[in-house]
């Protein structure tokens, strides 16, 4: 089933994202992953795809287990260090397991890489134009609403947007963010502009302090002084850091749903107790 049909119904949608395990001996760890946050019957599972292509064959694998599981799977496609021969194959390879949905990614460009060369591409809005050439794909594509950490001026990353969408984009997934003021406003300057697709909210539950302080530095994402503040106090506590985490999460998405917000994507970090006691929290509210 097409995501954009999902999002169509106008119902409240929750959904997961997955990553594939970096050496192929930890795939069955990861399968199992993807089994329990099956069970939690998400809208969707997005399965990610490594920037320099190296899970790339994991990935249409994990996807193709997702639909077997009866969710429909969203497969990520990240172009900053394939050929658009290699691009093509993982187009054939999407096709020949029946996966239809297709998150369309620039990635981040490794250090070191001379980027981009002649049979590469530049931005995601050329992806989303040879995905568009491919087939009959529903094509997803990232959008920030901190703005990118490369973009200097937030007019001109929406201008790049308008320009993916413009490109044959049918929805847009955030980056994580942690003040759904920053959605809101962001939300109002997109259809300003004229970008008028599904755009599905994505939340982070932060269970780790570590991990949220590199994952910001890297993406440019705030922190607002009241998330500051939880980790702060509960950073040194691994348990208590869980469990206010995924209180914070629950909270963003229910004042998210009171305001009209229905796509919601949980970036799960292949944790699915996390997925799980988030999916319990909201059980009566999103039915």
């Amino acid at each position: 089933m097409k995501i954009s049909e999902i999002l169509g119904s106008g119902k409240v949608t929750v959904s997961c994202e997955v990553f594939p395990p970096k050496k192929a001996v930890d795939l069955e760890q990861v399968q199992e992953v993807v089994r329990q946050i099956a069970s939690y019957n998400p809208a969707f599972l997005s399965v990610t795809y490594g920037a320099g292509g190296g899970t790339s064959q994991n990935t249409v694998k994990i996807a193709a287990d997702v639909q077997r599981l009866g969710i429909p799977a969203l497969a990520h496609l990240t172009c900053v260090c394939a050929t658009k021969e290699k691009i093509a194959a993982v187009l054939q390879e999407l096709k020949e397991n029946h996966i239809e949905n297709v998150l369309a990614l620039r990635g981040d460009i490794p250090p070191g890489v001379e980027f981009p060369t002649p049979r590469q591409y530049q931005h995601a809005c050329e992806l989303v134009r040879e995905i568009k050439a491919a087939g009959d794909f529903c094509i997803g594509a990232a959008c920030y609403p901190d703005g990118h950490v490369e973009c200097e001026h937030k007019e001109d990353d929406i201008g790049y947007l308008k320009e993916k969408v413009d490109a044959g984009c049918d929805f847009l997934t955030t980056q994580m963010f942690f003040d759904n003021n920053v959605l809101y406003n962001f939300l109002y300057r997109i259809m300003a502009k004229g970008i008028h697709v599904p755009v599905v909210a994505g939340i982070m539950p932060v269970t780790n302090s570590k991990q949220i302080k590199r994952i910001c530095a890297l993406s440019g994402t705030t922190l607002p002084p009241r998330f500051r503040a939880i980790v702060d106090k509960f950073s040194d506590k691994p348990e208590a850091m869980k469990q206010a985490g995924i209180a914070y999460a629950t909270e963003q998405i229910i004042d998210l749903i009171s305001n009209g917000v229905n796509a919601i994507h949980i970036y799960t970090m292949n944790k699915p107790e996390v997925a799980g006691k988030i999916m319990e929290n909201l059980s009566e509210i999103i039915g």
